[in-house]
């Protein structure tokens, strides 16, 4: 009886974990929110869908070591009860990483673009709000390492300077 009630919040902790990891262009990540970043324009050739794969944390697998490990710990008693245990700890870990994995997977969009320069690059991305079309005018956002597509905005017909750096 105690077992299941630790089962319920457990799970949906490493449900709630899981569904936190996202590289839809639509999400920034909290570190790069207010930080200046360096656009590029292109031009959308392609788009293929492809299935982002989901991360491996460790959180699943601990998640599903403790579930399993308590849960089998009732069966039998004695040393049958610890072998149990650790057998079900194994087997729980293994069911935690599967199910993280599956839950923090994400249907994404290989883009093919065309750069000013006549460069060719692919960028792989999870679905946004917008529906990309090839052909479509689109800005390339860097910021660090990380890359993102959205499409191009109107543009204004007095060009205003860009912000002058700051040096932050």
């Amino acid at each position: 009886m105690k077992t299941r009630y630790l089962l319920i919040p457990t799970l949906a902790l490493a449900t709630l974990l899981g569904a936190c990891a996202t590289s839809s262009p639509d999400v920034v990540r909290r570190s790069d929110a207010q930080r200046q970043s360096v656009v590029y324009d292109a031009v959308l050739l392609s788009i293929r869908n492809v299935k982002i794969d989901g991360s491996q944390s460790g959180a699943g697998a601990v998640t599903g070591a403790v579930v399993g490990g308590i849960a089998a710990s009732t069966v039998g008693k004695g040393r049958g009860s610890d072998v149990a245990a650790v057998l079900g700890a194994i087997a729980g870990a293994a069911v935690g990483n599967t199910v993280e994995r599956a839950n923090t997977g994400e249907e994404g969009e290989e883009l093919l673009l065309q750069f000013s320069n006549g460069e060719r690059r692919t960028i792989v991305q999870g679905k946004g709000q917008e529906q990309l079309r090839p052909g479509d005018a689109v800005i390339v956002i860097q910021t660090g390492q990380r890359f993102r597509v959205v499409r191009a905005p109107a543009r204004a017909a007095t060009g205003a300077p860009a912000p002058a750096a700051t040096g932050r």
